[in-house]
């Protein structure tokens, strides 16, 4: 028989101690509400181990009893990977593996454990006069596990790439409370299976992160930003190819936003000022990290040449720290600022760069033969092909009847258009409980085939954040 809420609270207790364990669930909340307020499970426990020791204890236990263990980071993720799905599961917290454990600037590198808050290994490595460069909007709460075991991606990817590209190793539980001791530094290590890309971007269903060696780099001596006016995403595009020829690999950003995120945002009064130079159907914000020992004005002069191209009409350039956080607040509260105007349907895709333009346009004109009135908000990292494919209801329109009739109707065709252009319906949020149907349909059946292997094998209980990505059943 499955043990109960109370039995599995109670064994908890005693390997962990009773102060490491939340067996209320008025009290598991901040837990259990992730931010887009989807999934409503409770657990049947709260765990927050205060140790990699202890971890590999409850972890032992629970593959002993069957007893699934969803891994939670900062608990920012927006396909449901770090919550319950059947309510039988405990949660297991990394927020108490905290500890920055080396920096070694002249290596490049920085070992980080899982619970290490985003924005503060931003400030230990700029401590040591180095740059971890993975930046995302939730970076003052998401958790290094969770951003590895998400495979985050974030605005420094054009640069810098994903998360799985900015980790030399990993340290993770196995689910029979094994550990697996991955970290290391080489730059080249040629011995077999790479089991680290393996547990990255694997949403805890392989292992349970606890800590990882990341590359760092050597901390800008400034950077340079721009917001310009392009009318089109063809136009932005040709923007795009111009700046990498001219700024290549200085170019660190290049996002692409319409200019309904500007009315909203000004409607809802979250921006102090608008940070555009001008009116524009489209903005592209291009930002250009600056090391130390090179010129000023890389930027100035390619946008120079975008204007002999008559490729942009207008543009800013930030002439300080408030100008840079200004413009990037414009762009990083494009989700939120939607959530202002009512209901919104996202999609979270990837196209090849070339074909940005073509999703946008084809994809906009299938939501509104859709829904008349629909209000398309694409946005994102042009720069690699990853654009935020939002919708908001029709401007009046009733919300919870906009979202129960087009809400799965509106996915559908949505991914009919990525998946035509050869792209893929998951960029960088993940799968989680909210894509696993999805998955099905549009992974090849081999990748699948191979991927149930690795979990069985890994996992052949089934503990490690059942039905999660795979939709496995809890045994």
């Amino acid at each position: 028989m499955p043990l109960s809420s109370a039995e599995i609270a109670s064994a908890l207790a005693t390997i962990v101690g009773a102060d490491a364990v939340v067996s209320d669930t008025a009290k598991m909340g901040a837990y259990l509400n992730e931010p887009r307020k989807r999934f409503h499970k409770t657990a049947a426990a709260v765990v927050t181990p205060p140790s990699v020791e202890a971890l590999q204890a409850v972890v032992r236990w629970a593959n002993e009893n069957h007893v699934g263990l969803i891994p939670q980071g900062g608990n920012t993720g927006l396909v449901g990977a770090q919550v319950p799905l059947f309510g039988t599961e405990v949660i297991v917290s990394l927020a108490r593996l905290d500890r920055i454990r080396s920096i070694d600037t002249a290596a490049g590198v920085m070992t980080a454990e899982a619970g290490v808050i985003l924005e503060n290994a931003h400030r230990a490595a700029e401590a040591e006069g180095a740059m971890f460069p993975l930046w995302l909007a939730s970076q003052g709460s998401a958790r290094i596990g969770g951003v590895l075991s998400s495979n985050a991606g974030g605005v420094n990817v054009l640069a810098y790439g994903n998360a799985r590209e900015l980790t030399m190793g990993v340290e993770a539980v196995l689910a029979d409370g094994r550990l697996y001791q991955g970290l290391n530094a080489l730059k080249k290590d040629n011995t077999g299976y790479d089991l680290k890309d393996l547990l990255v971007g694997a949403e805890g269903t392989l292992g349970i992160i606890t800590a990882a060696t990341l590359k760092i780099f050597p901390l800008p001596e400034d950077h340079e930003t721009a917001l310009v006016n392009v009318a089109s995403p063809e136009a932005a595009l040709d923007v795009f190819q111009l700046m990498r020829q001219r700024l290549s690999s200085r170019l660190n950003a290049f996002e692409l936003i319409p200019h309904i995120g500007l009315d909203f945002q000004l409607r809802h009064g979250m921006l102090d000022a608008d940070p555009t130079a001008s009116p524009s159907p489209w903005y592209a914000l291009i930002e250009v990290t600056r090391m130390a020992g090179t010129e000023p004005g890389a930027l100035q002069s390619a946008l120079e040449a975008t204007f002999e191209k008559s490729l942009i009409s207008d543009a800013v350039i930030a002439e300080s720290l408030a100008d840079r956080t200004r413009m990037w607040a414009f762009r990083e509260q494009m989700s939120e600022c939607q959530s202002k105007e009512g209901a919104s349907i996202k999609h979270d895709v990837s196209v090849p760069i070339a074909a940005v333009p073509a999703l946008i346009s084809e994809g906009s004109a299938a939501a509104e033969r859709l829904s008349p009135g629909i209000r398309p908000v694409p946005f994102g990292h042009m720069g690699d092909g990853n654009i935020h494919f939002n919708f908001s209801q029709p401007a009046g329109a009733d919300p919870k009847a906009f979202m129960s009739q087009y809400d799965e109707a509106l996915h559908e065709v949505i991914y009919d258009v990525v998946l035509k252009l050869g792209g893929s319906v998951s960029a960088e949020h993940g799968i989680g409980q909210l894509k696993t149907d999805l998955l099905k349909q549009v992974k090849d059946p081999v990748a699948l085939e191979m991927m149930r292997a690795i979990k069985t094998a890994l996992d052949p209980n089934g503990i490690l954040n059942p039905g999660k990505m795979l939709g496995f059943e809890p045994s």
